[in-house]
C-alpha cells in the first residue's frame, strides 16, 4: 500500500528540518513532523531518503516485494499525519537536477519548486511564474495539478517520467493521458501506483514578459487588464506579495504558515446543486448576496470555499486551542505551536458540519490523510 504526498518535493519549511532530512539516510522510529509543514504527526517504523531515482525505485521495488506499507514524502506541504505516525517504510524524495534545452525543462522530482520557479524566470522563460511561492516539489505539482491565480501546471506539463508499480517499469506518461482536471490528474486518482520520478514542461519565450495574465486579483495588484502581459520578474514578484499577505509563504517565525496551505478545494457543484445553495447562502445572508460563482465546464459552477467558511462564521484566527484558523486567510488550518494532529482535525470538522449547515456544500480536504480522516 502506498500513499502518495501530493505536494511533495524537497522543500525545506525551515533550517532545522532541512539539516535533519539532508542527513539521514536510513533511520528507525524516525519523527515525521519536522518533514511536514504543518510540523505534526507520529515516527515512520523506518525512514529512507532517495538521492537519485534509482535509489527511489530500488527502495519502492524492496518495499513492495517485501509486502511494506510505503509512505513517499516529498516537502510535506500537502500532508496531514496521524499522531501515531506510519507503520512502514517512509520514502523521502531528495533528488535533484534541472535541465533546460531552450524552452523545454525538464525537472528531477526532488526539486524545490519555488526555486524551479525563479530559475525559469531567470531564463526568460513564461508560463509558470504565477505558481511562485508554492511549497512543495515539481514532482509533485503534476498529481495534483497545482494551480494558482490563473495558472496550473496542465498548462506547462509535456511529459511526466513515473513508475509504475503495477508494472514494475518505469515509463513516459504524455500529458494528454494525465488526466489533469481541477486539482486532479491519474497520479492523485491511483497513489498506489504512480511514483512521479521527473516531470517535463515546454515553457515560452515571450521576450522577457509574462504570459498573459488571466486571474483578476493579480491583474489588479500589477495595474493591468486581464489578458495584458507584465515583465516576468513583476509577474513573479507580485504572486508573492499576495501569497505571503495570505501565509501562503512559509516563515517559521509565523504560525499563520504551519499549515498545509488550503485545506479544502473550492466545490464544484451541479446546477441543482448551486440552485439549492444559493437559495440556502439567500436565507441566510439576504437576498441581495452574490455567491462567488465561476463556470467549471460540463453544467458545474465553483463556488469559494474561502467565502463559505467565513460567511458559516469561521473567521480569521477562529478557534482557542492549539490548531486555528489562520489570521490571514480561512482556507488555512494552522498549528500555533502545540497542536496535535487530532486538534488540527477537530477543528477541520467543525468547519466542514458548520459550513454543510449553513449552506448544504460539502467540504473536500485538499491535503492528503495518513492514518486519519475527516
Amino acid at each position: 500500500m502506498c500513499r502518495l504526498s501530493a505536494t511533495g518535493g524537497s522543500f525545506q519549511p525551515w533550517q532545522k528540518a532541512s539539516t535533519y532530512a539532508e542527513a539521514v539516510q536510513e533511520l528507525h522510529d524516525a519523527p515525521l513532523a519536522p518533514l511536514t509543514t504543518l510540523r505534526l504527526g507520529g515516527p515512520a517504523r523506518r525512514l529512507v531518503t532517495a538521492h537519485t531515482d534509482a535509489e527511489l525505485v530500488e527502495t519502492v521495488r524492496a518495499a513492495d516485494m517485501a509486502g511494506e506499507p510505503l509512505l513517499v514524502i516529498g516537502g510535506g506541504s500537502n500532508l496531514v499525519i496521524g499522531d501515531k505516525g506510519f507503520d512502514g517504510t517512509a520514502l523521502r524524495v531528495a533528488t535533484s537536477g534541472r535541465t533546460l534545452d531552450g524552452t523545454r525543462l525538464e525537472v528531477a522530482a526532488g526539486e524545490t519548486w519555488s526555486e524551479t520557479v525563479a530559475a525559469s524566470v531567470a531564463a526568460g522563460l513564461a508560463g509558470i511564474e504565477c505558481l511562485a511561492g508554492i511549497p512543495g516539489s515539481a514532482g509533485a505539482t503534476p498529481i495534483q495539478n497545482v494551480g494558482a491565480y490563473g495558472q496550473e501546471v496542465a498548462q506547462t506539463v509535456t511529459e511526466v517520467l513515473a513508475y509504475d508499480r503495477a508494472s514494475g517499469e518505469t515509463v513516459t506518461v504524455p500529458a494528454a493521458e494525465c488526466g489533469f482536471a481541477y486539482r486532479w490528474s491519474r497520479f492523485k486518482a491511483e497513489p498506489e501506483r504512480w511514483i512521479v520520478l521527473r516531470v517535463r514542461f515546454a515553457l515560452e519565450d515571450a521576450g522577457g514578459l509574462s504570459a498573459p495574465v488571466r486571474y483578476a486579483e493579480t491583474a489588479r495588484a500589477l495595474g493591468v487588464e486581464v489578458g495584458d502581459r507584465v515583465p516576468l520578474a513583476t509577474a513573479r514578484d507580485t504572486v508573492l506579495k499576495l501569497r505571503a499577505g495570505k501565509g501562503m509563504v512559509l516563515d517559521p517565525e509565523d504560525h499563520d504558515t504551519w499549515s498545509a496551505g488550503s485545506f479544502f478545494t473550492n466545490p464544484l457543484l451541479t446546477e441543482a446543486e448551486f440552485a439549492a445553495f444559493l437559495a440556502k447562502a439567500h436565507a441566510r445572508l439576504g437576498e441581495d448576496v452574490t455567491p462567488p460563482a465561476f463556470p467549471a465546464g460540463e453544467g458545474l459552477t465553483k463556488t469559494s470555499a474561502a467565502w463559505l467558511i467565513d460567511k458559516a462564521g469561521f473567521t480569521k484566527g477562529y478557534g482557542s486551542g492549539a490548531a486555528r484558523i489562520s489570521t490571514k486567510h480561512t482556507l488555512a488550518l494552522t498549528n500555533r505551536g502545540a497542536a496535535s494532529t487530532e486538534d488540527l482535525l477537530a477543528l477541520a470538522r467543525e468547519v466542514v458540519a458548520g459550513v454543510r449547515e449553513a449552506f448544504g456544500v460539502e467540504l473536500v480536504n485538499e491535503p492528503v490523510m495518513v492514518g486519519v480522516g475527516l
